[in-house]
């Protein structure tokens, strides 16, 4: 994972717009290259602590590129206005772009310079290393979420868009092989599991009761679906996870087979079938139960998801 440090005005929009987006891991609020310690909100909004109202953007530059993260930056914010975004007036408001890494320094200047080439005033976007960040007080959190009907100076419209382009990239990635090539490589259940949406027997299958760390990918295409941490003991006898890595690597389809009504659940890109989810699973990790059948999955061990091509999710491995 990488982070980019963004600050677009009040920072409750630009926290919920950049948690929308598909490959932003986490988004947090917060204050950004001040010069007094553990400063509070009160003290940030009196404009003599050099704070600006900035985001701390997690991602993951395998699904979303710096440069899409900072075009959809430019997207909400007027780059020529200083000091100021929507209502909100004051230092704290300025817009800037904070940096951890040093190579991001010429994607950030590239970007700069196509963005500014659509105005005719020049910009006053701030761009330097991070000097410091404190997390927002809690209430600052995902404040839209908690208030939907809350103040906001930016729009969303360009959400939708940034992902399905994100999404047409991921698919691409993990192209579905054709039918012949799907038997020749699986196992005659794998196959009718996958293709077919048979189930595994409970207690059977190889994952059931695997504790080892790691990363569970779609047996037809590699796609990742589910990581070792959100992994818990159901009783189910099938692999039981609390959630996928990303909701948007499955879908969802509604599964009236065998007089039942339950949902399915698939593989994005390949169209597996996995298995379904109940809402039964543990209240403390959000209540769902995505009961995977094993032979949809091809399990892969921390020590081995650099070499796999899975190092990005490391980090979601605890």
């Amino acid at each position: 994972m990488k982070t980019i440090f963004l600050a677009g005005g009040c920072f409750w929009g630009v926290e919920e717009f950049f948690s929308r987006l598909i490959g932003v891991n986490d988004a947090v609020s917060g204050y950004a290259n001040g010069f007094i310690e553990n400063p509070t909100y009160s003290q940030v909004c009196s404009g003599t602590t050099g704070f600006a109202e900035t985001v701390k953007v997690t991602f993951d530059p395998d699904t979303i590129s710096l440069s899409t993260i900072l075009k959809q930056y430019f997207s909400i914010i007027d780059p020529t206005v200083l000091n100021r975004q929507g209502n909100d007036v004051g230092t704290q408001y300025r817009t800037g772009i904070f940096y951890t890494d040093p190579a991001d320094l010429p994607v950030i200047e590239k970007v700069i310079r196509e963005e500014a080439k659509k105005y005719a005033r020049p910009f006053v976007v701030e761009y330097e290393p991070l000097k410091n960040f404190y997390r927002a007080e809690d209430y600052h959190q995902d404040y839209l979420k908690k208030n939907p009907n809350g103040y906001c100076h930016i729009s969303f419209a360009g959400v939708e868009q940034a992902n399905q382009e994100t999404l047409a990239k991921h698919e691409k990635h993990y192209a579905k092989p054709s039918d012949a090539e799907i038997r020749s490589k699986l196992s005659k259940e794998s196959y009718e599991v996958t293709q077919h949406a048979a189930t595994e027997k409970a207690f059977t299958g190889k994952y059931w009761d695997n504790h080892e760390k790691g990363i569970y990918v779609d047996i037809v295409t590699g796609e990742p679906l589910f990581v070792s941490t959100d992994k818990f003991d159901s009783g189910c006898g099938w692999p039981s996870f609390s959630k996928p890595i990303d909701k948007s690597f499955v879908t969802e389809h509604f599964d009236g087979s065998y007089g039942m009504s339950r949902i399915e659940v698939k593989s994005r890109t390949g169209g597996s079938h996995l298995g379904h989810v109940f809402n039964d699973g543990p209240r403390e990790f959000g209540g769902l139960r995505y009961c995977i059948n094993s032979a949809s999955l091809r399990f892969i061990p921390l020590a081995d998801m650099e070499k796999e091509g899975y190092g990005q999710y490391r980090e979601l491995v605890r």
